[in-house]
């Protein structure tokens, strides 16, 4: 008796200890979805009841054909025509957006996407969700955004407004690719994939349509590998002009480019604006100066002396603004170092600031004493105004240094101290 119950207790702990061991093999299904979806499609949504339910079932079907893991997020802001119930219907998942925008729309529709890949689209119609394999194939490739070009794709009749397709596109592209270098010629193609974790890494912050442009802007910023796939665009399905205010939007991206771009929006005319006022002051100082029939003189050594002065303080502006956007995490860490507070520090711009404002009151206490010299009487003034505008000019830029190199350093005090 006491053998039959041991083995019949030792059966119980060898059933029990099974099942234990299966529960652990086996993940729960809430647990290991997110890990097993590969691309996830997000489309911002705001009133799009006639077309959301066919992107969406255009794009689940190209995934289902591809054999591709997916899931289609549809990131609704706010809209009142039923088109959240028509996507539930359709098999997508909603996400309500509350706070109002393109860029806000996806930035929480991509938060909560679970795909590792996710592909981007508008919900109405105009982007082909059926051809999504060029993007799945570049990103698994290890591409970490791709971009669609609509120009190599195709664009349909009636799909793209003549002032878009020639003028606003390749000329707001053109400055992207100036400024930041940018291997791409559709800059504004809204159907566009990339990696989720190089994603994150870009911090978008923009609310708007600009956020397309900010996607790009900081990608190349952080040296993601970025291409391009052909697709094409159609003719939206609306039944209602779309949300994009041509002059309104395309001036938010051309301010957004600039704001990202100090070396153009102040290094650049900086330069140009002192290199020739102190052209113009140097070749004036001897006295004036004959093009053909025409003569320069003390008139346009002014000129050159405000274009000197309006350089440098733009000089100083981008050194703000490179500060700024490093500290604040606008620019990413690497496009600035902080060893540069070993070379720029406030002692050294203290000391070239007292310097050029000695040598400005140098100059003037020396036309002082000319002035004395001749009994305080009149001076020639194409003579003496010539050295005069070089001791404004010392002074003026003296002053700048000095509390130029204050605000400089309370910039980049956190970073210093780091």
């Amino acid at each position: 008796m006491g053998l039959r119950t041991l083995a019949r207790a030792f059966w119980y702990v060898l059933f029990f200890e099974s099942l234990m061991l299966l529960t652990l093999a086996v993940p729960s299904a809430s647990s290991s979805e997110p890990a097993d979806i590969e691309v996830s499609v997000v489309m911002p949504c705001l009133n799009e009841a006639r077309t959301v339910g066919v992107c969406i079932d255009k794009a689940k079907g190209a995934m289902e054909r591809l054999g591709v893991r997916g899931e289609v997020v549809i990131a609704d802001n706010g809209s009142t025509d039923g088109s959240q119930e028509l996507a539930l219907s359709h098999g997508a998942r909603v996400v309500p957006v509350s706070r109002k925008g393109y860029g806000s729309a996806l930035q929480g529709g991509i938060a909560a996407a679970q795909g590792r890949f996710v592909i981007m689209g508008d919900a109405d119609d105009s982007y082909d969700f059926t051809q999504l394999e060029p993007f799945i194939t570049r990103l698994r490739d290890g591409d970490e955004l791709v971009m669609g070009n609509r120009f190599q794709g195709g664009i349909k009749p009636g799909a793209m407004p003549w002032l878009h397709r020639y003028v606003g596109n390749p000329v707001l592209t053109g400055i992207l690719n100036l400024f930041f270098r940018t291997p791409i010629s559709d800059a504004h193609c809204g159907l566009r994939g990339f990696r989720k974790e190089s994603y994150l890494k870009l911090d978008l912050v923009t609310s708007g349509m600009e956020f397309a442009s900010e996607m790009v802007v900081k990608a190349s910023l952080h040296r993601q590998k970025i291409s391009e796939v052909p697709t094409t665009l159609s003719p939206d399905g609306r039944d209602r002009p779309p949300h994009l205010r041509s002059f309104r939007d395309g001036w938010r991206h051309l301010r957004f480019l600039l704001l990202m771009c100090p070396l153009w929006l102040y290094l650049i005319p900086s330069t140009l604006l002192l290199a020739t006022g102190l052209g113009a002051m140097a070749w004036l100082t001897p006295g004036p100066r004959m093009i053909g029939s025409v003569q320069l003189d003390v008139h346009t050594m002014l000129l050159g002396c405000l274009f000197a002065i309006l350089g440098y303080q733009t000089l100083w502006l981008w050194a703000f603004a490179r500060i700024h956007g490093w500290t604040s995490g606008i620019l990413p860490k690497q496009t600035f170092s902080k060893d540069i507070f070993k070379h720029l520090n406030l002692e050294r711009g203290l000391i070239w600031g007292f310097f050029l404002l000695a040598l400005g009151i140098g100059l003037n206490v020396y036309l002082f004493s000319a002035w004395i010299g001749q009994s305080m009487g009149p001076l020639v003034v194409q003579e003496t105004l010539r050295y005069a505008l070089w001791g404004f000019l010392f002074m003026v830029l003296g002053m700048q240094t000095i509390y130029g190199s204050f605000f400089l350093s309370m910039l980049g005090m956190r970073q210093e101290n780091a």
